[in-house]
Protein backbone atom coordinates (compact mmCIF):
# COMPACT_ATOMS: atom_id res chain seq x y z
CA UNK A 1 0.00 0.00 0.00
CA UNK A 2 1.46 3.49 -1.58
CA UNK A 3 1.06 6.80 -0.09
CA UNK A 4 0.15 9.86 -1.97
CA UNK A 5 0.68 13.15 -0.76
CA UNK A 6 -0.52 16.52 -2.15
CA UNK A 7 0.78 19.68 -0.65
CA UNK A 8 2.45 18.51 2.14
CA UNK A 9 -1.27 18.25 3.87
CA UNK A 10 -3.02 16.02 2.26
CA UNK A 11 -2.18 11.79 2.75
CA UNK A 12 -4.28 9.09 1.50
CA UNK A 13 -3.13 5.69 0.91
CA UNK A 14 -3.12 4.08 -2.41
CA UNK A 15 -2.31 0.65 -3.67
CA UNK A 16 1.15 0.77 -5.14
CA UNK A 17 -0.46 -0.77 -8.42
CA UNK A 18 -2.90 1.98 -8.55
CA UNK A 19 -0.20 4.61 -7.79
CA UNK A 20 1.92 3.57 -10.60
CA UNK A 21 -0.60 3.99 -12.44
CA UNK A 22 -1.54 7.75 -11.27
CA UNK A 23 1.98 8.72 -11.17
CA UNK A 24 2.26 7.99 -15.05
CA UNK A 25 -0.54 9.88 -15.99
CA UNK A 26 -0.51 12.94 -13.97
CA UNK A 27 2.82 13.02 -14.48
CA UNK A 28 2.62 13.52 -18.33
CA UNK A 29 -0.12 16.07 -17.97
CA UNK A 30 2.25 17.99 -16.05
CA UNK A 31 4.65 17.47 -18.91
CA UNK A 32 2.38 19.30 -21.37
CA UNK A 33 1.57 21.96 -18.57
CA UNK A 34 -1.92 21.05 -17.96
CA UNK A 35 -4.01 21.23 -14.48
CA UNK A 36 -7.07 19.24 -13.66
CA UNK A 37 -8.88 17.68 -10.80
CA UNK A 38 -7.83 14.66 -8.76
CA UNK A 39 -10.92 12.92 -6.89
CA UNK A 40 -10.90 9.81 -4.96
CA UNK A 41 -13.35 8.47 -2.23
CA UNK A 42 -12.30 8.35 1.61
CA UNK A 43 -11.29 5.70 3.92
CA UNK A 44 -14.51 5.23 6.27
CA UNK A 45 -11.98 6.11 8.91
CA UNK A 46 -12.08 9.65 7.41
CA UNK A 47 -15.85 10.48 7.20
CA UNK A 48 -16.33 8.01 4.08
CA UNK A 49 -16.73 10.76 1.74
CA UNK A 50 -14.82 11.86 -1.41
CA UNK A 51 -11.93 14.34 -1.48
CA UNK A 52 -11.09 16.34 -4.74
CA UNK A 53 -7.72 18.68 -5.23
CA UNK A 54 -6.56 20.49 -7.95
CA UNK A 55 -3.68 19.62 -9.77
CA UNK A 56 -1.49 21.51 -11.10
CA UNK A 57 2.16 21.72 -12.85
CA UNK A 58 3.99 23.31 -9.64
CA UNK A 59 1.98 21.19 -7.62
CA UNK A 60 3.74 19.88 -4.53
CA UNK A 61 3.01 15.76 -5.21
CA UNK A 62 4.65 12.68 -3.29
CA UNK A 63 4.26 9.24 -4.41
CA UNK A 64 5.34 6.68 -1.62
CA UNK A 65 5.99 3.80 -2.80
CA UNK A 66 5.91 0.76 0.08
CA UNK A 67 6.52 -2.53 -2.42
CA UNK A 68 10.29 -2.76 -3.72
CA UNK A 69 9.44 -3.36 -7.15
CA UNK A 70 7.99 -1.19 -9.66
CA UNK A 71 4.48 -2.93 -10.53
CA UNK A 72 4.22 -3.67 -14.49
CA UNK A 73 2.02 -1.07 -16.10
CA UNK A 74 -0.84 -1.72 -18.47
CA UNK A 75 -1.06 0.71 -21.34
CA UNK A 76 -4.48 0.25 -21.88
CA UNK A 77 -5.83 1.37 -18.11
CA UNK A 78 -3.10 4.46 -18.18
CA UNK A 79 -5.31 5.02 -21.42
CA UNK A 80 -8.78 4.78 -19.44
CA UNK A 81 -7.10 7.18 -16.59
CA UNK A 82 -6.02 9.63 -18.89
CA UNK A 83 -9.06 10.18 -21.00
CA UNK A 84 -11.25 10.92 -17.39
CA UNK A 85 -8.13 13.15 -16.75
CA UNK A 86 -9.12 14.74 -19.93
CA UNK A 87 -12.84 15.24 -18.88
CA UNK A 88 -14.58 17.81 -16.96
CA UNK A 89 -14.73 15.96 -13.91
CA UNK A 90 -11.13 15.42 -14.01
CA UNK A 91 -9.31 12.35 -12.95
CA UNK A 92 -10.36 9.45 -10.72
CA UNK A 93 -9.74 5.73 -10.50
CA UNK A 94 -11.26 3.68 -13.14
CA UNK A 95 -11.56 -0.30 -13.19
CA UNK A 96 -8.07 -1.41 -14.43
CA UNK A 97 -8.65 -3.18 -18.27
CA UNK A 98 -7.68 -6.40 -19.50
CA UNK A 99 -4.00 -5.71 -21.49
CA UNK A 100 -4.55 -6.18 -25.10
CA UNK A 101 -2.68 -9.89 -26.58
CA UNK A 102 1.26 -8.73 -26.13
CA UNK A 103 1.29 -9.65 -29.93
CA UNK A 104 -0.98 -7.57 -31.31
CA UNK A 105 0.42 -4.98 -29.08
CA UNK A 106 3.98 -5.70 -30.26
CA UNK A 107 2.65 -5.15 -34.17
CA UNK A 108 0.79 -2.19 -33.48
CA UNK A 109 3.86 -0.57 -31.55
CA UNK A 110 6.08 -1.51 -34.93
CA UNK A 111 3.85 -0.14 -37.21
CA UNK A 112 2.91 3.18 -35.25
CA UNK A 113 6.30 3.27 -34.39
CA UNK A 114 8.26 2.83 -37.57
CA UNK A 115 8.51 5.91 -40.18
CA UNK A 116 7.17 5.95 -44.11
CA UNK A 117 9.62 4.79 -46.42
CA UNK A 118 9.87 6.08 -49.90
CA UNK A 119 10.59 2.63 -52.21
CA UNK A 120 12.68 2.75 -54.44
CA UNK A 121 11.53 2.12 -58.28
Amino acid sequence: MGKFTYETAIKVDIDDRILAHLQAVIGSKFRRGEAFFFSWRDDPSAGDGRTTVWLHPQSSLVYKFYGSRLPQINRAWVEALAYVANSPGGLYVVPEPAEQAAGVAAISELHVGMPLQASAR
